[in-house]
């Protein structure tokens, strides 16, 4: 059922998309943009004409096919994605939102109730928060209450579980816009009192973090530039989740470098079983397109970044680091190293990885330990 139900979000967005974007769609759009039998998107068409969710807008004439429209080309949902990743008993929580200022009110109000959360960060339209499995109880009302918190995370199988008690217009989001996000498994609530309680159903996926560095020459090409087309590329494997790309500044007295001696890394959210098809195209793909032989890649799965590993990015940026001080701190933490010895600047941005971005833009900033 989980997995209809996905498909039936999928191509509903698609032909909500077609509908706004020309006026119409054609059964071929939806077979072609979906990548599905023409069969299958004529099956899924006649279902949601039948549900009401489309009309026939102009009927078969001669060659020219049949022409539909959704209902309503409004989105049905300001949230885009809500995805979670787990390590242990620690559990991130991303949500993806249409507008930055819904994705403001929502940490505001998160932040206030506190509950499981320990950490409430936003970037853009992109909330993120750290919690623990576990439950805490959190009123909700009008100010100076939240509106709005996560008072429970929790594990059943291969699902992780969020808690939300809320009122007014998150109540609105949480009954009738959360479980068409993607990543949504499916979403239980009930009122209790004046408040209305709801269990968020997402997937438990893992965090990996990807370091880059090398990858340019003097000739031409920037890292930063190949870890975004990196990270829209792997964000193309079914079953991973884009996060965030961010680059780094390393040492700046390294002799062997272009220019700012800077470093890139990128973060996704990945189904266990994904991994080794994500580490694959990840190597692939800066094999291929790096101008430099010395490119370098580390990968790491997890969340948070131990204080021993920290102190390795701290290393980079105040000395110049070998390979094999590199290779040996990448063991000790289950890293993988690929590459040149780019490996070296891609390790310590992966090292750097949940800084503040004035931090990693400045290697005169004190990181700690």
């Amino acid at each position: 059922m989980t997995g209809v139900l996905e498909h039936r979000r999928e191509y509903l967005r698609l032909m909500r998309q077609q509908t706004l974007d020309k006026g119409f769609f054609t059964v071929t759009d939806i077979h072609t943009a979906a990548g599905i039998p023409r069969s299958t998107a004529q099956d899924w068409v006649n279902r949601l004409l039948r549900e009401g969710c489309v009309f026939l807008r102009e009927e078969k004439r001669g060659r020219s096919a049949a022409r539909y429209a959704a209902i309503s080309a409004i989105p049905s949902s300001t949230c885009r994605r809500i995805f979670t990743t787990v390590d242990g008993e620690n559990v991130e929580i991303y949500h993806d939102c249409m507008s930055g200022a819904c994705a403001a009110f929502c940490g505001y109000h998160h932040a206030l109730a506190g509950g499981v959360l320990s950490h409430v960060q936003r970037d853009g339209t992109l909330l993120r928060e750290c919690a623990r499995t576990g439950y805490v109880d959190v009123p909700v009302g009008l100010l100076p209450l939240p509106a709005v918190g996560v008072i429970g995370v929790s594990r059943s199988g291969d699902s992780v579980i969020q808690k939300i008690r809320c009122i007014g217009g998150p109540a609105y989001s949480l009954s009738g816009m959360m479980a068409r996000a993607e990543g949504v498994i499916r979403v239980d609530t009930h009122h209790d009192g004046h408040s209305v309680e709801g269990d968020v159903w997402t997937h438990a996926m893992v965090h990996v973090t990807i370091g880059v560095d090398d990858t340019d020459s003097k000739e031409g090409g920037a890292t930063f530039a190949l870890a975004l087309a990196l990270l829209a590329q792997v964000s193309r494997i079914r079953g991973v989740l884009p996060i965030s790309h961010h680059v780094a500044m390393l040492n700046q007295d390294v002799f062997v470098k272009t220019a700012g001696n800077s470093a890139s890394f990128i973060e996704v959210a990945a189904a266990p079983d994904r991994i080794d098809e994500l580490v694959e195209k990840v190597r692939v793909f800066v094999a291929d397109e790096s101008l430099s032989p010395e490119w370098g890649i580390a990968i790491r799965t997890g969340i948070g970044v131990p204080a021993q590993l920290r102190a390795y990015g701290r290393l980079v940026r105040e000395q110049v680091v070998t390979r094999t001080v590199a290779e040996a701190t990448a063991e000790e933490f289950g890293i993988s190293l690929v590459g040149g010895n780019g490996v070296i600047g891609a390790l310590g941005a992966v090292a750097l990885a949940g800084l503040p971005e004035e931090v990693l833009l400045d290697p005169s900033r004190e990181i700690g330990v």
